[in-house]
């Protein structure tokens, strides 16, 4: 069994039949462009900047979602280079009408800070962000 993340979720959202194939799966597009939009969110507030999306890794899919679901997509940290940092974005469900929790995929997705002209750009770190 996993232990869901502490802490705010990065996002949240219901899975909505919009979102699912005949058999009531949702689609995995769709749940990565959930974590791409919560850890770009998330990116952009540790950078401080803009921040475009350049590689997804690691995507493991662990367990199907369900239309109703309530997704959380929960973001840390992996790395920092000097105008990128790569995010690990965990992404969890409460089944619709039940207690039950369950982690549903994961993946790393890489960011690369830029700045108004669209070139990349140094990461200012704080102390407390080393």
């Amino acid at each position: 069994m996993y232990q869901m993340p502490t802490g705010s979720p990065s996002l949240r959202t219901i899975a909505m039949p919009s979102d699912a194939n005949p058999d009531g799966d949702i689609f995995g597009g769709w749940i990565m462009s959930q974590m791409d939009i919560a850890s770009g969110v998330f990116a952009a507030r540790k950078a401080k900047c803009r921040v475009v999306t350049v590689a997804v890794d690691a995507m493991t899919f662990l367990k199907p979602v369900y239309i109703g679901d309530d997704v959380s997509c929960f973001c840390s940290v992996v790395r920092y280079g000097k105008t990128s940092l790569v995010v690990h974005v965990e992404t969890w469900v409460q089944r619709h009408h039940s207690e039950l929790i369950e982690k549903v995929t994961e993946g790393n997705f890489t960011f690369v800070a830029i700045d108004a002209e669209g070139q990349s750009t140094p990461i200012v770190r704080t102390d407390e962000e080393n």
